[in-house]
């Protein structure tokens, strides 16, 4: 298992990047969640198997049609995570 925190900056707000996160990490069998933040980014937990948590990092770069991503900051991420992913209030 693999879990990380992931910052995701850019042209990522207003364009439907949480729901396509949200889409993908299900897709995926992944835990987590994913929220804007004040700032203009993205942020997201995502926890699962370790090839499919790198599979999700670089389709984080892609996002929906019209995201621009500028960077996808990555860290480690020790607190419980849960058994679903979900979308959250901004932060």
């Amino acid at each position: 298992m693999k879990t990380v925190h992931v910052i995701i900056s850019g042209l990522v707000q207003g364009v439907g990047y949480r729901a396509w996160t949200e889409r993908e990490a299900v897709l995926r069998n992944l835990s987590g969640w994913v929220r804007n933040r004040r700032d203009g980014s993205v942020e997201a937990v995502f926890s699962g198997e370790a090839a499919v948590v790198d599979d999700m990092l670089q389709a984080c770069w892609t996002g929906p049609y019209s995201a621009m991503v500028r960077a996808v900051d990555i860290g480690a991420w020790t607190e419980p995570v849960g058994d679903r992913f979900e979308v959250r209030g901004t932060a």
